[in-house]
């Protein structure tokens, strides 16, 4: 008896912590000034808030789901504008540039995830958010594997020799 009030403790502490830190990690990413770093907590603050929308989503609360994968694009937003800005040669620096796309990525397939579950109502703002993160995934990968030339020119086929 003993032992399941303890686990039954144990439960509602990491409950109650979840979003506490959640909302720890959150004013960690906003204070962050470095791009990597930025990008790191973005990868720890992007799991926590995964789970956050999951919780979320088998409780039904879709509405609150739409708004933690909001605040996700809006913090992949801020980290890809300062990895831009302190790092804008991702030719010669592409380490923030591969770990923010692989974020991006997994962002992407937690929204599409969510889609397949979300009633109809609830899914344009998803869709949007969807939208947005595929967008930034296509510049990202644009950044990392520019076109090195012009697109080859088409050599039309050699005239078959007739016997």
């Amino acid at each position: 008896m003993v032992v399941l009030v303890i686990a039954a403790a144990l439960a509602c502490a990491d409950a109650f912590a979840a979003p506490d830190k959640l909302k720890e990690l959150q004013e960690h990413f906003d204070r962050a000034s470095h791009a990597g770093a930025k990008i790191k907590d973005l990868q720890k603050l992007g799991a926590l808030q995964f789970d956050a929308a999951t919780q979320a989503s088998k409780a039904g609360d879709y509405v609150a789901v739409g708004l933690i994968f909001e605040k996700y694009r809006d913090n992949v937003r801020q980290a890809f504008e300062l990895l831009k800005k302190q790092e804008p040669d991702a030719d010669r620096h592409p380490g923030g540039y591969r770990q923010l796309e692989l974020e991006v990525r997994h962002g992407i397939r937690e929204v599409e995830d969510t889609l397949l579950v979300a009633p109809e109502d609830v899914r344009p703002p998803l869709e949007i958010v969807r939208k947005d993160l595929i967008e930034t995934d296509d510049t990202l990968i644009h950044l990392l594997f520019p076109r090195r030339s012009k697109d080859p020119e088409k050599v039309p086929p050699a005239p078959e020799a007739k016997p």
